[in-house]
């Protein structure tokens, strides 16, 4: 045998001696502790002794109490024993320390906070008000149930041979101190010891500068004080985070359908989320990640980590409607842990979900802007860039000098048609000119009526229409202008938290459904409530399509068979998907029709069909000599191909 292997074999010798030493120890002082337990026990039955020889009653209550004292007392003895064991002296300490609860507040927050875990139990938003009647509206928005509000950090320690699972949530921290720095900034120190000079230390800094992108995020610095000792072997260090939403909005469907949970990568302009949806949904990413938020329609709990998060399962379920509560949130996140990691610098933002705020927050590590504006679903694409660079400037503008939201939405809505108008007016002229030209297209149909002459009528008739100079697509020009902008509305309405408690007319909160009427039953894919901006908007998108309907069908006989559909279904179904939505968004979709059918009337007011008919007859000999483009000869081409790939197709049957 080696001089190694001797050595190994003494050095386990010596390990087991000292185990084997300090249990015995433990064990004489447990021993010594039941010793004074038993004795106790026979003085207390020594003096009943001596009192039953005296004829003295001994009350039966009293003896079940003694007995019971000193049952509990050998009990408690014993799970004290068992957590020194487990834990050390100092973390058993800190399990049954009693928790402090205290608060602290700037201009837009007050924050509740525990020492049992050291962590934030309730947050309470100043400057906005839980849904409620319009008289009635003066409860805060809280952001979580403080029952299930949970953040702990865990990590192993060692004790002797075993390594011991740390959850700071299972104790309470000592309150340090309680400071103001000279710019108003509180400071909360909240130590938790774990072994002897080794602390864990949680510093909140809670900012007050008037800012709100500063003064919504409160700082929570992390430092581990001469904890590497005590570490055990592990490469990360774990982060539980959980709460529950309470329901701030009129509408539980409404609210549950925008609340989810929002994770940023690093480096990227966007952010990714779980998706809208009732029941459960669970994610793990196991690539680095910048911040996670627990996101409600309005305001957003999120949990930042400048120097990024290496690991996150994250999910929600669902609440029951009408428990007063929207989703239960969760994250287990991991960030990367070292011997030399000394300290963590982490941010918590709880606020409201403001485009002109978020897109200021920032840490103050780390260079990488943190992107919190994408928790506001604007939409991708060129969707979005309508919002951020048209709808969100127009709205921020004219808030600075008129008071009313309803007026405001009306301004938007003449300023789109107005921007669009030139665009409309040659959508109208498109479609008078084919109006005019109908008579000659039916020619054409009877020149051609045998279905294997199909490429030639449509030759004939793109040549008719290129002669007269009309534009096919003329007519369709201004409705993909308009989409883009449309679907902006529809993502930008229930989102905007500026009109979050702005009421118009008979709506008491435009960022929800108006209701004038509640029914005692609920209608499928209706609701249990009559919209009046819905109806209105119904009302006025069955009058554009009749009017758009007469206009074209005139011109475009394949559009008779589309009646149907354009005038009567599809504003059924508008009023059906409608009627719970934001009530500001189906108050701009009513103003934009009202708006589109007035230009209409206007524009056919000055449009005079024999003028457009000799324009067109100048354009036609203007144009009838004039050499073909590359794209109409491509075009005659292609026709001709497919003429004569029929014509073999019938010689072949």
């Amino acid at each position: 045998m080696d001089k190694k292997s001797i050595a190994g074999i003494v050095i386990v010798a010596l390990i087991f001696l000292g185990f084997t030493f300090y249990n015995s120890h433990q064990q004489k002082k447990y021993q010594e502790q039941l010793m004074a337990y038993n004795a106790e026990q026979a003085r207390i039955q020594a003096e009943q002794d001596s009192l039953l020889a005296l004829n003295a009653p001994l009350p039966t209550a009293d003896s079940a109490a003694i007995a019971a004292a000193g049952e509990r007392l050998s009990g408690d003895s014993l799970q004290a024993q068992r957590r020194i064991m487990q834990f050390g002296e100092l973390l058993a300490a800190a399990q049954q320390a009693e928790a402090e609860e205290f608060t602290v507040e700037n201009e837009v927050l007050k924050i509740d906070f525990s020492t049992r875990g050291g962590q934030v139990k309730d947050v309470t938003l100043k400057d906005y008000t839980k849904y409620a009647p319009r008289d009635e509206r003066n409860q805060p928005v809280r952001l979580f149930d403080p029952a299930t509000a949970n953040f702990a950090l865990t990590f192993y320690v060692k004790n002797g041979h075993n390594n011991v699972l740390v959850n700071t949530a299972d104790y309470t921290f000592n309150l340090v101190s309680m400071e103001k720095d000279a710019d108003g900034a509180q400071r909360i120190t909240m130590d938790l010891p774990v072994a002897r000079d080794a602390v864990l230390r949680y510093e909140y800094v809670v900012y007050n500068i008037q800012s709100p992108a500063r003064d919504y995020l409160v700082d929570l610095n992390v430092y581990l004080k001469n904890m590497a000792p005590q570490m055990a072997s592990q490469t990360t260090i774990g982060i539980d985070w959980s709460n529950r939403s309470y329901q701030n909005e009129k509408g539980f469907q409404n609210e549950n359908t925008y609340t989810t949970i929002y994770y940023r990568a690093p480096g990227e302009s966007s952010a990714d989320d779980l998706g809208i949806s009732d029941g459960e949904k669970q994610k793990t990413v196991s690539s680095s990640l910048n911040w996670v938020a627990f996101k409600q329609q309005f305001f957003s709990s999120v949990m930042i980590a400048p120097e990024n998060f290496s690991y996150a399962d994250m999910k929600f379920t669902t609440a029951e409607k009408g428990s007063g509560y929207i989703k239960d949130f969760s994250a287990k996140l991991t960030v990367p842990y070292t011997a030399q990691t000394d300290h963590y610098n982490f941010a918590f933002y709880f606020g409201p979900n403001k485009y002109a705020i978020l897109k200021h927050v920032a840490t103050t590590e780390g260079d990488d802007e943190l992107h919190l504006e994408r928790l506001i679903p604007l939409g991708w694409g060129i969707f979005g860039w309508v919002n951020r660079w048209f709808v969100i400037p127009v709205f921020d503008f004219l808030r600075q000098f008129i008071p009313s939201f309803g007026l405001i939405i009306l301004i938007l809505a003449v300023l789109v048609k107005v921007i669009i108008s030139p665009l409309t007016y040659k959508s109208y002229i498109s479609t008078a000119k084919m109006r005019v030209i109908k008579p000659e297209v039916d020619e054409l149909a009877k020149k051609y009526p045998r279905q294997e002459d199909a490429m030639k009528r449509q030759q004939a008739t793109m040549e008719l229409y290129k002669k007269a100079g009309i534009n096919p697509m003329g007519g369709c020009i201004p409705l993909l202008i308009q989409m883009p902008i449309i679907i902006a509305m529809f993502r930008f309405f229930p989102a905007s938290i500026e009109l979050r408690g702005q009421h118009f007319l008979w709506a008491d909160d435009l960022s929800s459904y108006d209701s004038v009427l509640s029914l005692p039953f609920n209608i499928p894919f209706y609701g249990d409530h009559v919209s009046l901006f819905a109806l209105l908007m119904t009302v006025a998108l069955f009058a554009f399509s009749y009017i758009n309907y007469q206009q074209t069908a005139s011109s475009q006989p394949q559009m008779a068979g589309m009646k149907f559909m354009m005038v009567y279904l599809m504003p059924v179904m508008m009023l059906l998907w409608f009627n719970s939505y934001s009530s500001g968004l189906t108050y701009y979709y009513f103003l934009a029709n009202i708006l589109t059918i007035g230009q209409t009337l206007v524009i056919r007011r000055m449009i005079d069909d024999e003028k457009i008919h000799a324009v067109m007859q100048a354009n036609a000999a203007k144009n009838k000599n004039r050499k073909k483009s590359k794209f109409q000869l491509r075009y005659e081409e292609l026709l001709r191909q497919q003429e004569e790939a029929q014509r073999n197709a019938s010689r072949r049957k």
